[in-house]
Parts: C-alpha cells; structure tokens; sequence
C-alpha cells in the first residue's frame, strides 16, 4: 500500500509518520512483540517516516526499531534525536547539545539502530548553555561525514531556529501541536514556512486525550501522571472539550481521533503529524484520518477549544514562544 506523501525540506515521506516513544517509554508498561507487529503493519499501510529517540527507554526504542529495519531499512525514513539527558528514574533529567556529545550520541544511536546513516538527526532541545551555532555545527560534520542525512530542531524558539538555519539547512522542527497545544502557531510555524522548513507535529492527539479513549485510571508508570493537564479540575475540564471533537466526529462518521489529526493535516502540505501508538488498530484507524474531510465550520469550532492547564508542570527547560516572550 501507499500513503500520500508530503515534504519536509527535501524529504518525502508519508502524510502521517509514526512516533514510537510509547512503545518502550513513558505510557505504561511496553509489549515489545505487539510493538514489532505495529511497526510491521504501519510500513505495510505505506507510513514510511518512523520518529525515535536515543532518551526513549534509554535506548530500548531505537533497539527496538532495528528489529525491523534490519529487513525493511529502504522503506523507511529515519528519524532520531538526541541531547536530552535522563536521571536515575529514567525521565528527562537536563540536556546536552555540546558538540562532543553530538557525536558520541549519534554513534551510539547508529549502533542501536543497526544502520548505517540517519534521515533526519534532531537536537530534541536546545540546550541554554551552549550556542546553537555550535550543536548544529557539530551536526553538520555529521551529514558531512555521511552518518546524517539531513537535520532537524525539537522545540526550538524562531530565534533559534533562524540562528541555526545560518549554519545548516534544516529540514524539519518539531514541536508538540494539536487541537490543544497551540503555541507554536505564534512565531514558529511562520518562521518555519518564511525558511522552507517542514513541520513534524508529536502529541497530534494531546497525549492519548483527544481520542476521548483514555483509560480510567492511568498506570502508576504512565508519565502523563506528571502533566498537568491530567490531573483534578483540569483533566475534568479537559475531557468536556473533548466532548465537542466527538461530536463532530459524529457528524463525520469518524472517530475523535480522526478529527484531531485531519485538522492538523488540514493547516498546511508541510504538516506531517507523527501520532504515536503501541497497538496495531489505533495505527490503522489514525491512518483513517487522510479520509476524514472537516468543514470550515468544523475547523472554526476546533480552533476555538482552550485546554486547560500547561501541557508540561515544568517549562523552563522547554524553549517556547509566546505572546509576552516567556513560558506560561
């Protein structure tokens, strides 16, 4: 099968990608053989981008692809990242973007991937104390060195992101964008489109919510414990949101799901959402949403939806933009 394909810079890849954090980290406990049977499936649908991470289950995630890139490596465009560090309990923990560590991490993420270059190699955040100037230097002698293809930023600023585009074309930035997080939409997305750069959006479904398909009582495990945006009045405010995403998922003969992604594939050809998903029949029914078509009605009603609480409880080591310039 083929998926519709869109650009990211100078990559092609599939309309949807795949974000494969929760199959080995942060969601509850991981089931390795319904992982591998998901990613099988998802190159059978035609998703041909799949997004890792070196800090996902300190490595288990990208050891976890190279099962199936070890037979499917040319069907794939790569994604990883690095310079998050992680402490004792396994969660983010500060982060890296020295030079040194640039290289030494992408070593170490080719031999867990068992490949031989990277597609798409991301800075997962800027890191304050040293200059992006310097990381993506470093990462250029990478794609230099043939272990990188091309580059991208993880929640950078527009500042950084146009620093670092001085130093090297980048082709993609990610950033967590949905229905309910939408601060990018302020100064990241227009930098990104004034520069050519594509748009990879994770948590398209606001971390499971945006489904209306959460479990009743989260894993003691499950990361989104620490979110604010699950927790008391706020997770209760939230799920009434959700509420209307059902409907007119209704309306639509689709799933709120379905909804949540077709808007965000609706807001430009440069847009590709990497939902992520552990389980074969929420892979399948995510691919749906190439199908779903919203009217402009139903786009209005979305983009008016105001979630509550932060998306994270602790944003100074997130590089945001916003109206007045600071976290909120």
């Amino acid at each position: 099968m083929s998926l519709p394909t869109r650009a990211l810079g100078p990559l092609s890849v599939s309309a949807l990608g795949l974000g494969c954090m929760g199959m080995s980290y942060a969601y509850g406990t991981p089931d390795r053989g319904e992982a591998g049977a998901t990613l099988n499936r998802a190159l059978d649908l035609g998703v041909t981008f799949l997004d890792t991470a070196d800090v996902y289950g300190r490595g288990a995630n990208e050891e976890l692809l190279a099962t199936v890139l070890a037979d499917r490596r040319d069907e794939v465009t790569l994604a990883t990242k690095f310079g998050i560090l992680t402490g004792d309990n396994g969660y983010p923990n500060g982060v890296d973007g020295s030079p040194a560590h640039a290289g030494r991490a992408c070593e170490a993420s080719l031999r867990r991937l068992g490949v031989d270059h990277i597609d798409l190699y991301y800075l997962h955040r800027p890191d304050p104390n040293v200059p992006i100037e310097e990381t993506v230097g470093a990462m250029a002698e990478l794609v230099a060195a043939g272990k990188v293809r091309h580059l991208g930023l993880s929640e950078g600023s527009a500042d950084t992101i146009r620093r670092a585009a001085t130093v090297h074309p980048i082709a993609a930035v990610q950033s967590e964008w949905s229905v309910f997080s939408r601060d990018i939409e302020r100064a990241v997305l227009p930098t990104c489109r004034e520069l050519g750069i594509g748009v990879v959006p994770y948590s398209p479904l606001g971390r499971g919510m945006l489904t209306g398909a959460l479990p009743v009582e989260l894993a003691d495990n499950d990361f989104r414990r620490t979110l604010p945006r699950f927790q008391g009045e706020n997770l209760d405010r939230n799920l009434e949101l959700v509420g209307a995403v059902r409907e007119i998922a209704e309306a639509r003969g689709a799933t709120a799901g379905q909804v949540a992604l077709a808007w965000l594939l609706a807001r430009g050809d440069d847009v590709v959402p990497i939902p992520g998903t552990k389980r074969v029949r929420y892979l399948e029914e995510n691919a749906g949403a190439l199908e779903v078509t919203l009217t402009p009605a139903d786009l209005t009603r979305l983009d008016a939806l105001e979630p509550a609480g932060d998306r994270y409880a602790d944003l100074t080591w997130v590089e945001r933009d916003t109206r007045e310039g600071a976290p909120q």
